[in-house]
């Protein structure tokens, strides 16, 4: 399926083909519909997938549309959680990427080198993305003050400070020794700079961090996530909440 920017936004990939996949949104409404009818209670995953999948490629500004949609799904979640007091919600995430916002790309900057529109600490202002049909995203990814997000890691490439709008990111290709080397389309966007990577010239895309993740929880059992906590601690605490071992007596 398309991510979220391509299929809503850009129309672009395989949508002319599929016009009608569903977005992670409304899956999550068609799943917690179903399953709640169970008597016995339900355990659902909601995956965010393609966030993981856009940051591998260092493609940010998908990403950042995927990260919207995951908190939109959680949205959808906790209206359902208002009716069904009962529920545990427990939203995290599996790793991180080497990834930041470091500020902004300002294209009214003068000049024609992009890396001099960048703008850091006081200098970055605030993006002018707008979102004026309410619907929780921008209105247009290639506003003319952006989010400028880096990685630490990953291939040679060229970095275009724009958006991608023809599909997604391709940082590096294979050449005829087999190493991943810069991508030339991206070489004569105007304005591209070249970024020696940093990875093993085996690598095509950025790798995951070893940084810490956020955990939030909410309803039962939610008490119980506190604290810097080990992955396997996670499943205990869902393990006791869903008393899974425990003797029925009914």
């Amino acid at each position: 399926m398309d991510v979220t920017l391509d299929r809503e936004f850009l129309k672009k990939g395989t949508v002319d083909k599929f016009p009608n996949q569903p977005g992670l949104v409304a899956m999550t409404k068609v799943a917690l519909d179903r399953l709640s009818k169970n008597p016995d209670g339900f355990f659902l995953m909601v995956e965010g997938s393609s966030i993981d999948k856009m940051s591998h490629p260092l493609d940010w500004d998908r990403a950042v549309y995927e990260t919207i949609e995951f908190d939109q799904a959680i949205g959808v979640a906790r209206e359902f959680q208002k009716a069904h007091p009962d529920t545990l919600i427990v939203v995290t995430g599996d790793h991180t990427h080497g990834v930041s916002i470091i500020g902004t790309v300002d294209d009214e900057k003068p000049g024609t080198e992009m890396r001099e529109k960048v703008g850091t600490y006081a200098e970055a202002g605030f993006p002018n993305y707008k979102d004026e049909n309410g619907d929780g995203y921008p209105d247009k990814v290639d506003v003319s003050r952006r989010l400028f997000l880096s990685a630490n890691n990953g291939p040679d490439h060229y970095e275009t400070f724009r958006p991608k709008l023809d599909g997604p990111f391709v940082p590096a290709v294979q050449n005829e020794k087999k190493e991943y080397v810069a991508n030339e389309q991206y070489k004569d966007v105007p304005g591209a700079v070249f970024v020696q990577g940093n990875l093993p010239k085996t690598s095509e895309s950025g790798v995951h961090a070893v940084d810490d993740v956020v955990l939030q929880s909410a309803g039962p059992g939610s008490e119980e996530f506190h604290g810097y906590m080990e992955q396997s601690d996670v499943y205990r605490v869902l393990a006791d909440t869903f008393a899974l071992g425990a003797k029925q007596t009914n």
